[in-house]
């Protein structure tokens, strides 16, 4: 039998045939990014691959060749006991290391010898990172986008939110990179994806939509935490058209301590990240807004933070970057709540003539 090697573009197109993507890297490399439903198989682990390659280093390559030998072949031993006993003979499975083929390479040749049919990603997952930048500016340019806009706390989030169960498509930015957008929108306890792995999710869901039906998208910077939105995404986003959607300030500030409600938990969190406006705002401005949140008077300092701070810069930024702002369609929510945002919704679908789901 005989391994079939298959280059990257061929492997994305044909995922979904396979039995399993296998990834054969470390738990490291994985967690940087991976194929679209990959799993991880590593043929070395972390530790392992750290001390294979100080013996390359600091000994020489042949005895580090023969340790790494012994601990793949005890890896694949324990991947094939746990994972494979139970497959029939029809699975096949489609495998990728880093680049050379050499850990995918091996498990490969024992999974061959076994009797599946196996796969190999030509040039691994460097191949297949190539080709989702390549792909990602035609993507991304192919779709129509209605771009949310609205100041911080209109609730652009809860709309797409509304928007998805509703049956259109959306892509959230903000939830495939773990943050909230602003200086102040790290969530505790979650961490960021690497740029790698944003790129790839981004890419996967640009890649799942119907070109014939539009994608709403919040109007996002260029920078979403520490991610980078792609620059074809960017440029797309910022030459469609545009909904304006207004809430209240009473009403944005309530919406603002309910989807944050970490800063009304743990003021020190709160005032940590407000440190990050000193730059801009300047120590006396922020040391206030700091001494007030911890005197228990947070709703006033969120809302001395939109009109001071937020909404100056956001209209400036929207101006300066959207060109269909100033023919936006106009959302107005009767107020905060899911309900609302539901009929919001519902309304804009109508208007742009989009099926309502039941």
């Amino acid at each position: 039998m005989t391994v079939h090697v298959i280059p990257a573009a061929q492997a994305i197109a044909q995922l979904a045939q396979f039995g399993a993507c296998i990834d054969a890297r470390s738990p490291s490399e994985y967690a940087e990014d991976h194929l679209p439903g990959a799993i991880n198989w590593p043929s070395l682990n972390d530790e392992e691959r750290h001390l294979i390659g100080t013996i390359y280093k600091q000994v020489n390559p042949f005895e580090a060749k023969k340790r790494g030998a012994g601990m793949v072949a005890a890896n694949i031993a324990r991947h094939i006991e746990r994972e494979v006993i139970g497959k029939p003979k029809g699975w096949q499975p489609l495998l990728y290391c880093w680049r050379g083929g050499k850990r995918s390479g091996s498990l490969a040749l024992v999974l061959d010898q076994i009797g599946f049919r196996v796969h190999l990603v030509e040039g691994g997952y460097k191949a297949f990172r190539a080709e989702v930048l390549a792909q990602l500016p035609a993507i991304a340019m192919r779709l129509r986008y209605q771009v949310v806009c609205g100041p911080t706390g209109s609730g652009k989030t809860r709309l797409l939110h509304a928007l998805t169960a509703r049956g259109a498509q959306v892509l959230d930015l903000e939830e495939l990179a773990n943050h909230r957008s602003s200086v102040l929108g790290l969530v505790p306890g979650q961490v960021q994806p690497t740029q790698k792995r944003f790129d790839t999710l981004v890419w996967q869901a640009l890649r799942e939509f119907d070109p014939a039906r539009p994608v709403f998208i919040e109007s996002e910077s260029k920078k979403v935490g520490n991610v980078a939105v792609p620059e074809s995404l960017i440029s797309a986003m910022r030459a469609s058209p545009c909904v304006h959607l207004q809430l209240s300030d009473d009403e944005r500030v309530a919406l603002l301590l309910e989807d944050y409600d970490w800063f009304v938990r743990d003021p020190d969190f709160f005032c940590q990240r407000l440190a990050a406006l000193t730059e801009l705002r300047g120590k006396a401005v922020v040391d206030g807004w700091q001494q007030r949140v911890r005197g228990g008077h947070t709703p006033e300092v969120v809302r001395e933070l939109l009109v001071s701070h937020y909404d100056p810069t956001y209209a400036a930024s929207i101006r300066r970057n959207f060109s269909e702002w100033n023919s936006a369609r106009i959302a107005v929510p009767r107020d905060r709540t899911m309900a609302a945002m539901d009929q919001a919704a519902v309304e804009l679908m109508d208007a742009l003539d989009i099926s309502v789901a039941a």
